[in-house]
Order: structure tokens, then C-alpha cells, then sequence
């Protein structure tokens, strides 16, 4: 069975001050039920690892680079974040794929960099609107799996996100139906690659998750958690979605 988890991307927020919202969550949850992880921007994940230390909340990256070294101006790699005390990376995530033309091989060899450099990679997957509404919502999201992740993964160090394109930070989500068809298509597309294994990988449902709608959420079929965006940057908003997850 999946581990149960409760992620926070911070996405381009946060400053050196921010970090008390961080250090006021783990005071919140000295002795967490379920795994906790927040990524920052990458400006803040070595102090935030260093606050985190000592705590049950982990720390990630939002995204590395496929080279380990190398010309490669502005950009980071998987063993820079492993240095600054990051356990986690966002891999594939839509503003990636959108903004900076991330295709499926690009998030694949990102991730088998992650792998190398000890991190647990966090590979998003989602639809666009369009897609939703064309009916290829499934095909899509087999797609994105099969393209994303390598033949050869650590099914015990490995996260899959759900995060429909057109739900995230835009208040709107699927229906809970919705949710649990791709979740199980996903859990069953998983376990066809990599067998019986695939049971262990956590599947996070993201897009608009508030302490409001948690609860529904981590109630619905092969959904393990979730990866929270503008709720995660304050330990109040996030805590209710972590409690949540505890209880489900």
C-alpha cells in the first residue's frame, strides 16, 4: 500500500521570511501520520532543509536539470538539490511543460537524473481543457505516464501527481467520479508496466485542494494525497489539509 503524503509546491513565493510559516507547520505536526514535503523555489531549499532539520517535514526541489554539470546557465541539477538538503523534486509539472516546452522525454530523463542523485522524483502528469473536453482525458494521461518515467524506476521512491491543467489555481475541480477514474486508470496503467510494485507509489491529486474539499478528496479511490499550491504557503491553510489526510 502507498504511503500516505501531503506536498506543498510554492512555485516563484516565498523569501527568507517565509520560512517561519515552514518552521510553524512542523511545530504543528511534531509527529506527523502521514509524509510531509514542501518545496520552495530553489533560492530557499538549502535554508529551509536547514529550519526542516530535526522535523518530520521534508524538503524538495521544483525542478532539476537531465546533466549532472556542465554550461548550463540558471538551470540546476538533481545533485545541487541533493546537496542543499533536498529529498524531493517536482518533475513535469504543467507550468514546466507549458512555459518552458517540457516535453514527456525531457521530464523522463529529469527523472532518471532525480533517481541518480538519490531524490525522489514527483512526476506530474494532467489534461487541458480542451483535452477534457474532447474525451481524451485517459489517453492523454497514459501517455504523459508512459512518455514520463523510465523503464527502470525504484517504485518505492517514486510519486505520481494528478493535477488537471485547467484545475490548478483556478478554484474549479473535477468531481470526485472524476478524480477516481484517472486515479484508478493510473494505479492500473502502473501496475501493467511495473507489476504488483506499483501498488507502493503514492498518487497525489492536485488543482484547487483546500481544507474545504480535502477530506472528499482523500476519501476518493487510489488517491494517496495531494500536492497543494497556493494553500501550502501558509501552515494555517495547509495544516487543515494535512489533518485531513491523517484522518482518511
Amino acid at each position: 500500500m502507498a504511503r500516505k503524503l501531503a506536498a506543498g509546491n510554492w512555485k516563484m513565493n516565498g523569501l527568507k521570511a517565509s520560512l517561519a510559516e515552514a518552521t510553524a507547520l512542523a511545530e504543528m505536526f511534531p509527529a506527523p501520520k502521514v509524509d510531509i514535503l514542501l518545496c520552495p523555489p530553489a533560492t530557499l531549499v538549502a535554508a529551509m532543509a536547514e529550519a526542516l532539520s530535526g522535523t518530520k517535514i521534508d524538503t524538495g526541489g521544483q525542478d532539476c536539470h537531465m546533466k549532472t554539470s556542465g554550461a548550463h546557465t540558471g538551470d540546476i541539477s538533481a545533485d545541487m538539490l541533493a546537496d542543499a538538503g533536498a529529498d524531493y523534486v517536482i518533475l513535469g509539472h504543467s507550468e514546466r511543460r507549458a512555459d518552458h516546452g517540457e516535453t514527456d522525454a525531457i521530464v523522463c530523463e529529469k527523472t532518471m537524473a532525480a533517481t541518480m542523485a538519490g531524490l525522489v522524483p514527483v512526476v506530474c502528469v494532467g489534461e487541458t481543457l480542451d483535452q477534457r473536453e474532447a474525451g481524451d482525458t485517459l489517453a492523454v494521461i497514459r501517455k504523459q505516464l508512459s512518455g514520463s518515467l523510465p523503464d527502470a524506476v525504484d517504485l518505492g521512491k517514486l510519486v505520481i501527481a494528478y493535477e488537471p491543467v485547467w484545475a490548478i489555481g483556478t478554484g474549479k475541480i473535477p468531481t470526485l467520479d472524476q478524480i477516481a477514474e484517472v486515479h484508478d486508470d493510473m494505479r492500473a496503467t502502473l501496475t501493467a508496466r511495473y507489476g504488483a510494485g506499483a501498488s507502493d507509489i503514492p498518487l497525489l491529486y492536485g488543482g484547487s485542494v483546500k481544507p474545504a474539499n480535502a477530506a472528499e478528496i482523500f476519501a476518493t479511490s487510489n488517491v494517496d494525497g495531494a500536492l497543494v499550491g497556493g494553500a501550502s504557503l501558509k501552515a494555517a491553510d495547509f495544516s487543515g489539509i494535512v489533518s485531513a489526510l491523517e484522518a482518511a
